[in-house]
């Protein structure tokens, strides 16, 4: 009893880590709204990108997490010592504009949902909601707020019980993963890139190294390239808590993309804009259960997915800027740092009272991740295997083989996206 007590401590929620805040966080409202659009489009045609999308986006994941726990430093941070400044200046630029314009298109869905929920103005709501995140990323120490985020992925479930109140063909489902019928045209290829796209995000790079070195503050415990000893452990580590937390985000994709694709392809809806769209044409479908799950998920998964994109542009400013950063620090002690968040977010807030619709922020943060994804992806992978900056604790060959083709895949992403219809 006293052993299963131990184990049971030991799979604790507060023992996760970065890694499943960041898999959950991919699974934002503008990515719900993909996969929506994907599975209302093509029905369970578009199943296979996910399991074919999980290795890859761990992999570079996986090495955005070792850079942070091995040097001590954020992925900015180390760009900025091994690179000319004008890689870093412009990486951390567009990746301000793509996460500013993300956020107006995600707490533009959460208020969207609020309202159909609630009946609340849509514009209050997304109001309460901007002022909710930043009173917890400001004010609240980071070994208290993370615990909160680790309990809001629970959320990510919702679409996992949505399957249980639809009918679902599963022998078709395993059919149509393994053996999609897809006509090679605009259309498709388009969703495809849309699909990686929302699901190997630049935030998420620059959010995942720097919650390790959170970690490590919070722990008070020293960087691997000092404290070798710890190596195995910690490595370890971190390669379990990022490919289960990727594992969970991308199953969660898979299930918006299966559910979607039961209820508003079978029954002929197959133009999904927005995410809260998608929750309400499940409610006559699939029952106000349903429409309720669907909503609820959005908002939680928003209320995860906000902060890590303020949080990643703060840490990445802050870091060029060499700035004091992180969550952990009270708010007059890292004034740019919380800031940059402050500013991040509000300005996404005034985005819905501008001529900028959700749909079109959404569009352009979608166009500037692709410009940022291939060369950030190149820069992690040129860091994860310097020697002189991670010494003996290298990327291992097999995560860098598949970083080296997630970064080409989503390089083909990026050039279809300029390929005129």
């Amino acid at each position: 009893m006293a052993g299963l007590r131990r184990r049971l401590k030991q799979l604790r929620l507060t023992r996760i880590g970065p890694g499943l805040i960041t898999g959950v966080a991919d699974d934002d409202p503008s990515g719900i709204a993909t996969y929506s659009q994907a599975g209302a489009q093509f029905g369970l045609d578009m199943l296979w990108t996910m399991p074919l999308a999980y290795p890859l986006m761990s992999a570079i994941q996986s090495m955005c997490a070792e850079i942070g726990r091995v040097t001590g430093k954020g992925l900015a941070a180390n760009i900025k010592a091994k690179f000319p400044p004008i890689v870093l200046r412009s990486l951390v630029l567009l990746l301000l504009i793509a996460n500013t314009l993300n956020i107006a298109a995600d707490v533009a869905a959460m208020g969207e949902v609020a309202e159909l929920v609630s009946g609340f103005d849509r514009h209050l709501m997304t109001a309460a909601f901007v002022t909710l995140t930043l009173i917890l990323q400001i004010f609240v120490p980071y070994h208290r707020y993370v615990f909160f985020l680790k309990w809001l992925t629970v959320s990510l479930l919702a679409y996992v019980a949505v399957l249980f109140m639809v009918h679902v063909p599963w022998a078709t489902v395993a059919k149509k993963t393994a053996w999609p019928a897809l006509s090679l045209d605009f259309n498709t290829a388009s969703m495809v890139v849309g699909i990686f796209g929302t699901t190997i995000s630049p935030y998420l790079f620059f959010w995942q190294a720097s919650e390790e070195v959170e970690d490590l503050r919070a722990k008070h415990g020293a960087a691997l390239l000092t404290n070798p000893a710890a190596a195995t452990r910690e490595l370890r580590r971190i390669h379990w808590d990022t490919w289960t937390g990727m594992f969970y985000s991308d199953l969660t994709a898979y299930f918006i993309i299966l559910a979607t694709a039961v209820t508003l392809h079978a029954s002929g809806i197959t133009d999904i804009q927005t995410a809260s769209q998608a929750a309400g044409a499940l409610k006559p479908l699939a029952g106000n259960f349903a429409f309720l799950l669907f909503a609820i998920g959005i908002i939680g998964v928003g209320l995860i997915g906000v902060p890590v994109l303020a949080g990643s542009a703060a840490y990445a400013l802050a870091e060029a800027m060499s700035w004091r950063s992180g969550l952990e620090r009270k708010a007059h002690d890292a004034r740019g740092f919380y800031s940059v968040i402050a500013v991040s977010v509000l300005s996404g807030l005034v985005i819905q009272y501008s001529p900028i619709t959700p749909m079109k922020a959404l569009f352009w943060s979608a166009v500037i991740n692709g410009i940022v994804a291939v060369p950030l992806m190149i820069v992690v992978l040129l860091i994860a295997t310097s020697t002189s900056v991670m010494g003996r604790f290298t990327s291992r060959r097999f995560i860098v083989v598949l970083g080296g083709i997630a970064t080409a895949i989503m390089a083909i992403a990026a050039a279809m996206m300029f390929i005129p219809s």
